[in-house]
């Protein structure tokens, strides 16, 4: 039996744990407009679930995962949830947002998500010489590389791509929340190809050559280099890599 709560703008959280089925047993909340009841052990339940962003890496790896799958509706609606609830946690912004924004294209979103993080959290965003790169040369000259860059605590994220700088981009991947002690490393075989630890700055000139190849031919770059755009960005115009 549901009970009425105070009025916010907030109208309605799904519990967390009849969620988990449907995806892929990853606890989740979602927010939409309905002016509906609230039973208070679901709110709790949901609160609870953010509490577990700061600690537990399974909940902020489905943190990313779901909220990556949601439209633009939907993700607004998760965001004003946050609003509300963020601050009556006693759990670092950052834990909560930066899952989200390891996975938002939207420029506005992100903005949005940034602000909430606040100045001091934001500076724990990644910044594009940070981390490590990993690069192995494929059959045809293929160059296949693994970019390791950290997010917060101890999560990384990973752009997996195979382009030739001349040419463009053949593919490319991105895992956007990994445990640290889980992200790629030396040696391991990707296309075929086995990968050892190269300058940062040396794969991301490559890739700004790809890029612009890929652009050039009018081919539409991969969702993942978009949502990696920070590492390329101030390259691509031209200012040189810290």
């Amino acid at each position: 039996m549901t009970e009425r709560r105070e009025p916010s703008s907030v109208d309605l959280v799904q519990d967390p744990s009849q969620d988990a089925a449907a995806h892929e047993g990853a606890a989740q909340g979602l927010a939409a407009p309905s002016g509906a009841l609230l039973d208070p052990r679901i709110l709790a339940a949901w609160r609870e679930w953010l509490a577990a962003l700061a600690t537990d890496a399974e909940a902020a790896i489905a943190a990313a995962h779901v909220y990556g799958e949601l439209g633009p509706e939907a993700r607004e609606a998760w965001l004003d949830v946050l609003a509300e609830d963020a601050p009556k946690l006693q759990v670092p912004a950052v834990a909560i947002y930066a899952p989200l924004l390891s996975v938002e294209s939207d420029a506005a979103r992100r903005e949005r998500i940034e602000a909430a993080m606040g100045e001091e959290e934001a500076e724990l965003a990644p910044r594009p010489a940070s981390g490590f790169a990993l690069r192995g040369i494929a059959a045809g000259g293929d160059r296949v590389v693994a970019l390791v860059t950290p997010l917060y605590l101890r999560f990384v994220r990973v752009l997996w791509c195979r382009y030739l700088p001349e040419d463009g981009i053949a593919w490319a991947r991105h895992d956007p929340i990994v445990r640290a002690e889980e992200a790629p490393g030396p040696g391991m075989l990707l296309d075929g190809a086995q990968l050892e630890v190269t300058p940062m700055k040396l794969v991301i000139e490559e890739l700004c050559h790809a890029i612009l190849a890929q652009q050039r031919k009018g081919a539409e770059l991969p969702p993942s280099l978009q949502l990696c755009a920070d590492l390329f960005d101030a390259h691509l115009e031209g200012d040189p890599l810290p």
